[in-house]
């Protein structure tokens, strides 16, 4: 059995801390918990591990935010993974911060990121993993909202959730995406487990 991991984000220092991030912390969390280092690749930097006898590749695309799905079309080509076995990782400004939710498949719901893979793989029956970062912002100001650095309040919720998300990518690869959903998912608002 063979799975893409793919957390989203903006390759540069400059974007490192930043809300619209997050899927690269998530993986980076995973790879520090579990001493493995992600190489250059192709569209993407990539790791290879493997979770009970389960082929794991993750990947954090370098195309930037809008294309990603350059970066998930070509590994899941290489690699010959069927779509139900991808899982992309990215932030929800319309969920709360430090909410966790897991969906085995759905819309773009306005995320570029989301809205290039949807395209260039030609589907939206993937599993995705929306972390809330909230939408405290301005009207007009979302660019600038998801590209600036979460604050030491959300940071609080975040710090959790990041370890939280990687117990859910490791049991979505061990266990299947429903017992991931029942056990990680988190209500918005509430950092405790539950559906």
């Amino acid at each position: 059995m063979k799975y893409l991991i793919a957390g989203l984000g903006n390759v540069g220092s400059q974007y490192s801390d930043t809300r619209h991030n997050i899927g690269f912390m998530i993986l980076d969390a995973w790879a520090q918990a579990s001493n493995f280092i992600f190489e250059p690749g192709r569209y993407a930097h990539r790791a290879q591990i493997r979770i009970r006898n389960r082929q794991v590749i993750l990947i954090k695309p370098t195309t930037l935010m809008n294309l990603s799905g350059k970066a998930v079309r070509y590994y899941m080509e290489k690699e010959n993974i069927e779509p139900q076995n991808l899982l992309v990782v990215v932030d929800d400004i319309s969920l709360p911060p430090g909410t966790l939710r897991l969906r085995p498949s759905g819309s773009d719901g306005g995320h570029n990121g989301l809205k290039s893979i949807n395209e260039l793989t030609g589907t939206q029956q993937y599993p995705r993993m929306r972390v809330g970062i909230g939408d405290n912002f301005a009207k007009g100001r979302q660019s600038d909202y998801v590209l600036s650095p979460f604050t030491a309040e959300d940071l609080v919720l975040i710090k959790p959730i990041i370890e939280k998300a990687v117990g859910q990518l490791r049991t979505f690869v061990t266990e299947g995406i429903q017992p991931a959903m029942n056990r990680y998912n988190t209500q918005p608002g509430k950092n405790s487990e539950g559906n």
